[in-house]
């Protein structure tokens, strides 16, 4: 355990770090911005994370849907996301030229979070839910390690915002012929994960449902990613 007594960490930056049982005492925060997977948060004595769940639900309901079980919930849930991207990609196209190439704090951009997607994809739809063993998508974007480790990967790839939407659009259409055909039961059965250690391995025994809905909560999570930067990039503009 490292402990910081009485120091200055105006401005610090922690990204992908585990603060898990961290302790903040005596602390002054403000204009401070949390975001990441969080539970079981307490501040000054109050669980806060029912609130701030709450909130999101309300703003985004789309995020009931995501939860659901229920097939036809899952269909009006991927038809929402869908249609979320759809309306962010134009309007990426009525910004300044390259906006959806830029980086904004250090995060992916727009063209990158859609690879990151195509990956996603790949593993956790195409591998998981469905049990095959294609190579990945090559312009797909995983974490550092893999991209080191998949030969299928090219970290060199620089593909254009229609070259990713348009596979983009061909994997839709793979998840949304497989939602207009499955039922309750099949989405409780065990996930027919490939038997080998390629990505991502600890699937192994979860769910359909579990494994599709770490695609849904991608989806929505990246999709705000995106609109947060974008929005950015139009301040800075102006």
């Amino acid at each position: 355990m490292r402990r910081f007594d009485d120091e200055d960490l105006t401005g610090a930056e922690f990204r992908e770090c585990d603060l898990s049982k961290a302790r903040f005492v005596g602390v002054v925060m403000q204009d401070a911005e949390i975001d990441g997977l969080i539970t079981n948060l307490v501040v000054n004595g109050v669980e806060v994370m029912p609130y701030v769940e709450a909130e999101l639900d309300r703003r985004h309901p789309v995020r009931l849907l995501i939860r659901s079980d229920e097939p036809a919930d899952l269909r009006r849930a991927w038809g929402q996301l869908r249609d979320g991207w759809a309306a962010t990609a134009e309007r990426v196209r009525s910004m300044p030229e390259n906006s959806e190439h830029q980086s904004v704090d250090g995060e992916w951009s727009m063209v990158e979070t859609l690879r990151h997607l195509v990956f996603v994809h790949d593993s956790w739809f195409r591998r998981c839910v469905l049990g095959r063993t294609e190579p990945f998508t090559a312009m797909g974007l995983g974490p550092q390690f893999l991209m080191d480790r998949e030969a299928d990967l090219d970290a060199s790839a620089r593909p254009s915002l229609d070259e990713v939407l348009a596979v983009r659009d061909r994997q839709a259409s793979e998840i949304e012929a497989w939602l207009d055909e499955v039922t309750p039961e099949q989405l409780a059965q065990t996930a027919p994960v490939p038997e080998d250690e390629r990505w991502p391995p600890y699937a192994k025994g979860r769910t359909v449902r579990r494994c599709l809905g770490t695609v849904l909560d991608e989806e929505w999570a990246h999709h705000r990613f995106c609109e947060r930067d974008l929005d950015k990039l139009s301040r800075q503009g102006s």
